[in-house]
């Protein structure tokens, strides 16, 4: 199988067939982003030799495969006859396979009109996954997202014209010291506006290889407290009135939080309730400072 760096793959693609279709990101940009720095380059699409040679190996060993997931941080960005090249090498090899699943950026729909959305839905592309982070158009712009939250909201619509489903990443603590509730508010307008099938939140954690540690070092912008970010992932929740699989499956995550939304709104917001009055901010700041890798 042809793997470049580390692969990553959302928590609940756990029992996808993971098929490398691109390396690395587009975008490549956002100041607080490590995951793909052991690349020797920014992005590449993989020879189409590449992945049929893995579609055939993969088969030699696992059949009847329901899901697909294709890695690299947004293969949604290639073309729509990219995208139908490959799922029609994907029905060669597996000819009952149910749907196609990748990591996305916003700026990819934007790309592809909703009649070529639809298209790419026929041939089971779906629950794919957006990265978007934060609704709080002051920390998209700070942290070079490409878009801001407007975009969000307009894309996904595009989204759900096309009948594709699709799940959000929340990026708790993005929006700075001091700022965490406000930006899980705004989130929430945003969030409240689309409909995500999956909600998951992870916690930011800062690597000194990354450009928003260089501008910590210079003053620029403050880091939550941990106590601060389990504030700003209770405010998230509380304000959300979107049906939603809402979790905090990631390693960066200093606890998990698993619910249905809005059916266990009120039992995860107690809990977070409870966990604040009672924590610790240096034995939870001790979980940041030795998490080595996400």
């Amino acid at each position: 199988m042809h793997y470049d760096g580390t692969i990553w793959r959302p928590p609940y693609e756990a029992y996808s067939l993971l098929i490398q279709v691109t390396a690395g990101c587009t975008h490549h940009s956002c100041k607080f982003c490590t995951l793909y720095e052991d690349l020797p380059f920014k992005f590449r699409m993989s020879p189409l030799s590449e992945v049929k040679e893995d579609l055939a190996e993969a088969s030699h060993y696992v059949r009847n495969v329901p899901r697909i997931f294709f890695t690299g941080a947004n293969p949604f960005v290639l073309s729509t006859d990219k995208l139908k090249t490959l799922a029609k090498m994907v029905k060669e090899y597996y000819p009952n396979y149910k749907s196609i699943g990748c990591f996305g950026r916003i700026t990819d729909v934007k790309n592809k009109t909703v009649e070529e959305l639809k298209e790419l839905r026929a041939l089971g592309y779906d629950g794919i996954t957006f990265g978007v982070e934060t609704g709080d158009d002051e920390a998209l712009a700070f942290m070079n997202k490409g878009y801001r939250r407007e975009d969000i909201i307009e894309q996904c619509k595009k989204m759900e014209e096309a009948g594709i489903s699709y799940n959000f990443f929340y990026l708790t603590g993005i929006s700075g010291a001091g700022r965490g509730e406000i930006g899980a508010k705004a989130t929430a307008e945003v969030f409240n506006q689309c409909h995500p099938q999956i909600i998951d939140a992870s916690m930011l954690t800062i690597y000194n290889t990354s450009e928003l540690y260089k501008e910590i070092q210079k003053g620029n912008w403050k880091e939550e407290s941990e106590i601060e970010k389990l504030a700003e992932l209770k405010t998230l929740i509380e304000n959300l009135t979107v049906e939603a699989r809402f979790a905090t499956d990631g390693a960066s995550n200093l606890i998990q939080v698993r619910g249905n939304l809005p059916t266990d709104q009120k039992k995860l917001v107690k809990y977070l309730e409870r966990l604040i009055a009672t924590a610790d901010e240096a034995a939870l700041r001790e979980y940041r400072v030795n998490l080595k890798h996400l």
